[in-house]
């Protein structure tokens, strides 16, 4: 049977909110759980299949070559198969907004506390991270997934994409649970010295004066200072104290190079970068993902560790989730989600003159080998009827889930 729980993500050990249950372990689990019912989906469950099969016993024979009047129709079951397709996307879309808004929620209770109880903080912190890592380190490829909707305010938003990116970017590399409990502490709470700057002076400007540019960097100092009275670890410490440090040993507070560089804060810093071009606190100054890639690749390769830049970019695909582009067939699409794995032929969002917008499906560029992207544009480019169809993001948030193939998704 698959199944739905209604339970906020972090109530329950699944990867996911619905699944399929697929052994007596997980009925165990869903009985200690103490749940009074469950939401069963009949259309996505093995057992949906013995339904016509009853029915059909009891019902009058009919000869094989008699069309009864019930029979539907080619039409009708493409337009049946669409329905179920839609209904899966949002569905699934629908679960990670809700994740992310609780992860969103979590943190701004670690940040409501770091002042008051830093000690309470840093467990709640750590309990934040252990619950993504608990959807993270599964079997299988994830998906990196465009939201609709980011975590409200600003920096809520950038903690938690650095988080999650650097997370799959550690599990990417293959990096221990207890490494990667260290890489997300660290990356959820790398600008917490922010709380003890102006807030005027909390994002950087290129118009800063020297005196603010320095009160500016004064964040990671700080942000140490607050690390240390929550006692976190070494590893969270050194990405706090090392996430504006750059390869070449052009970045700040202590002008180290990568040598002297923690491999989570290589990967912090790295990943703030990229949403800091993507998610600007001036919005007209905002690169598309694919932009910010190409312009880390071009001009940023000395200020980061080559390889795990190279990694990033690998994972990311060429066009990441929030990119739009134009097809090789000239229609335009935005990329909505790319399997780590495979992420040369994302998924995206066509614009289709034929299919009205609230019915637009996802096309899985992997199985359509006559289908690809010829270029990646500004959103300010596309035609209007495309801009307003496709809706890009004005700020980009990120959030994963299983890489799973079936009904949610058309091949074209």
């Amino acid at each position: 049977m698959f199944i739905h729980l209604d339970l906020g993500w972090m109530s329950h050990p699944f990867p996911l909110s619905s699944f399929k249950i697929a052994s007596s372990d997980q009925l165990l689990i869903l009985r200690r759980l103490g749940l009074t019912q469950v939401r069963w989906s009949p259309a996505k469950s093995d057992l949906a299949l013995q339904a016509p099969v009853a029915v059909a016993a009891k019902a009058p024979a009919v000869a094989a070559d008699v069309v009864t009047a019930d029979q539907p129709t080619p039409e009708e079951l493409a337009r049946e198969a669409h329905r179920r397709a839609l209904a899966a996307q949002r569905e699934a879309l629908r679960l990670c907004e809700a994740q992310y808004s609780e992860a969103a929620e979590g943190f701004r209770g670690v940040m409501d506390k770091v002042q008051a109880d830093p000690q309470q903080a840093r467990a709640q912190a750590e309990s934040l991270t252990a619950a993504l890592l608990d959807k993270m380190l599964v079997e299988g490829d994830l998906n990196m997934r465009l939201l609709n909707e980011s975590a409200g305010d600003r920096s809520t938003a950038h903690a938690l994409n650095v988080c999650i990116i650097a997370l799959l970017l550690g599990r990417a590399f293959g990096l221990g649970r207890d490494e990667m409990m260290d890489l997300g502490v660290g990356s959820l709470l790398h600008d917490v010295g922010k709380l003890e700057i102006a807030a005027r002076l909390r994002h950087r400007d290129e118009s800063f004066t020297s005196a603010e540019a320095q009160a500016y960097q004064q964040h990671v100092a700080k942000g140490v200072a607050i690390a240390q009275t929550m006692g976190l670890a070494p590893g969270p410490l050194l990405i706090i104290a090392q996430h504006h440090e750059h390869a070449d040993g052009s970045g700040f507070p202590q002008r180290i190079n990568m040598d002297r560089m923690s491999t989570g804060a290589r990967i912090v810093a790295l990943v703030n970068r990229f949403d800091g071009l993507c998610n600007p606190l001036i919005s007209s100054k905002a690169m598309t993902p694919h932009e910010a890639l190409s312009l880390m690749f071009a001009q940023g390769r000395n200020r980061f560790d080559a390889t795990m830049l190279n990694a990033f970019i690998r994972m990311m695909g060429v066009y990441p989730p929030g990119s739009t582009v134009q097809l090789t067939d000239d229609r335009y699409a935005l990329v909505v989600s790319v399997n780590s794995a495979r992420p040369l032929k994302p998924r995206v969002m066509v614009h289709d003159v034929k299919v009205p917008k609230e019915e637009a499906l996802i096309l899985n560029l992997e199985e359509t080998p006559d289908l690809g992207i010829r270029r990646s544009l500004k959103p300010q480019f596309l035609p209007r009827h495309s801009l307003d169809y496709l809706s890009p993001r004005a700020r980009i948030a990120y959030f994963f889930d299983a890489a799973v193939t079936g009904p949610g998704e058309l091949a074209a």
